[in-house]
């Protein structure tokens, strides 16, 4: 997709998709709030949970099958985008630094960026390993 009418397209769909995340996101964090300071847990595992499926939406759509243009926009940027929220996670780690819980936030901070990272990296390997039995 060139042109305007491709940027166009491209936006409306990583608003949409980002619209529907953070909804996703937003009813999580309501549903497993955290008192302030304690380990943010909804948090982390949003964030987890959408490296996982980054990990595996890009397999799915560079090496399985070829996508239609618009779907990395919609589901890569837009959907897991706006449903992880590493300002979340900036913010909760501010929280519990400010509540005088130094060693919750540095396990919060070291324990989401090892976390995520292995996630996408599963979320990698998994699918390959998933399609490569397949074919």
């Amino acid at each position: 997709m060139t042109g305007r009418k491709g940027e166009a397209a491209t936006l409306a769909a990583v608003a949409a998709g980002g619209a529907a995340g953070a909804v996703a996101r937003y009813a999580l964090a309501e549903a497993f709030p955290h008192p302030p300071g304690a380990f943010a847990w909804a948090t982390f595992g949003i964030n987890v949970s959408g490296c996982l499926l980054i990990g595996v939406l890009m397999v799915l759509i560079t090496e399985v099958r070829r996508a239609h243009p618009l779907v990395r926009p919609f589901f890569g940027v837009g959907v897991l985008g706006g449903f992880t929220t590493f300002s979340a996670y900036i913010a909760d780690l501010r929280e519990a630094l400010a509540a005088g819980h130094p060693l919750i936030a540095a396990a919060y901070l070291a324990g989401t960026l090892v976390a995520a990272l292995a996630a996408v990296t599963a979320g990698v390997l998994l699918t390959r390993a998933v399609f490569r039995r397949r074919s």
